[in-house]
Parts: structure tokens; sequence; C-alpha cells
């Protein structure tokens, strides 16, 4: 058995894709009515087809979560993020562990968990 895709719910498939290919690159490999299939494997899925299919009501915000992506020149990340999307809400700025390991957690539009690392 193998992992093939995460899904997260999103409230504007337009703006989270633009989101998502700004800042990480991810293309589109299919947008089929409410649901895009993005490289890497991430997929995302209208709030309202989510919610229809659950019949239960979406907890942004829950922080039970997180996607995690790896970046070698975080600084320049972090400067795209700041200029493309200057009122994203973080959970930490750019921090350095004490081991030297680079980090910084954000929301996406829609209240997911985003870290982003250098390689250790």
């Amino acid at each position: 058995m193998k992992l093939k895709n995460i899904l997260i719910v999103v409230n504007d498939i337009e703006l989270a894709k633009k989101f998502y290919h700004d800042l990480f690159g991810l293309e589109v490999l299919l947008d089929s009515d409410g649901n895009v299939i993005m490289t890497e494997g991430l997929v995302l899925q209208d709030e309202k087809i989510w919610c229809e299919f659950v019949n239960k009501d979406i907890v942004h915000k829950n922080n039970s979560i997180e996607l995690y992506f790896e970046e070698k020149d975080i600084e320049a990340f972090v400067e795209k993020l700041e200029k493309l999307y200057p009122k994203v809400e973080y959970v930490n700025h750019l921090m350095t562990y004490s081991w030297g390991q680079k980090v910084v957690r954000f929301y996406d539009l829609d209240g997911n968990l985003i870290e982003v690392r250098t390689p250790l």
C-alpha cells in the first residue's frame, strides 16, 4: 500500500491554487469540480464539497495537522512569503534551533498549518 495524496479543505480553490503555486511552485495536475490535484501529492477540495461529504462543520486552525516543506534558501522563501502574502498569520517567524536548523511556521489562507525548514 502507498499513500497517494494529502487533502486539505479550502474556501476558495482559485486563491489556494495561486498560493501553493506562488510559494511552493506546485502545479495543477487535475482540476475537476472543486477538487484540484497538485504536484507533490497535495489535493485541494472546496469547503462546500467537504461539508456535504462529511456532514459536519469545518474547524479552521485546528492545529492537528501541518504541511511540511524543506527549503535550502529559507531566507529568500520568507522574503517571498512576506512580499506576496504580507497578511499571513505566523505561528513563529523565522528562527534557528540550537542545532542550526531554521524554521518558519504559518497558516495558509484557510488556516491550514504550514512548516518550512532547512534540510538537515
